[in-house]
């Protein structure tokens, strides 16, 4: 059993306009980054493997947090992809009835964007890769985004995920890459 904690990265623009951003590469906010410059991780995480998903938005989350620590990235870790919603604002698709969209809450695992990806298709993308973060057995925090956080959080028996930023989720990862053992949410700390 692997001791990871999640977290999830820190805002962009799109964030700030309500875009959907998936798979679309968004830096973060200039208000971000000043703010996780004066962040730290709490122990024992702070001197934990550090795994990232390659988008920049998470990368640059994960190098700001890592004072120095070297931030591997693992693709797998890409967020879902919402297909031909990325860059549109939710509110706007709801109101677009031919859209075809709904909340999210709505969604069944097989739900998608067209020409996107579903919850099922990103479990069966994100597996392997926290089965490969478990076989190293070393603690890891691991920076990405919050439709794959939500994944994890319920397969490990969360039912309704509130995933806020500024904080680590920790559980623990078997083998297999499933995870369990959800605990209480850490707060970053001030540098």
């Amino acid at each position: 059993m692997t001791p990871i904690a999640l977290i999830r990265h820190y805002p962009t623009a799109w964030n700030a306009e309500a875009r959907l951003q998936g798979q679309t590469d968004i830096p973060l906010h200039e208000e971000a980054r000043a703010t996780l410059n004066g962040l730290k991780m709490p122990e024992p995480w702070s001197a934990a493997r550090l795994i990232a998903s390659p988008l920049s938005r998470a990368r640059e989350t994960a190098e700001i947090l890592a004072e120095g620590r070297t931030v591997e990235e693992d693709a797998r870790l890409v967020e879902l992809s919402w297909g031909d919603w990325e860059g549109q604002r939710a509110e706007d698709l709801l109101a677009d009835t031919s859209s075809g969209f709904r909340p999210t809450h709505e969604w069944g695992p097989d739900t998608k964007a067209p020409n996107g990806e579903s919850a099922a298709e990103g479990w069966d993308r994100l597996r392997p890769a926290l089965a490969d973060i478990a076989a190293d057995e070393t603690p890891a925090v691991i920076v990405i985004h919050k439709a794959l956080m939500r994944l994890i959080l319920v397969r490990a028996g969360v039912a309704t995920p509130e995933i806020k930023r500024g904080r680590l989720y920790p559980l623990t990862l078997g083998q297999s890459g499933l995870p369990s053992d959800p605990r209480e949410a850490i707060r970053l700390i001030p540098r």
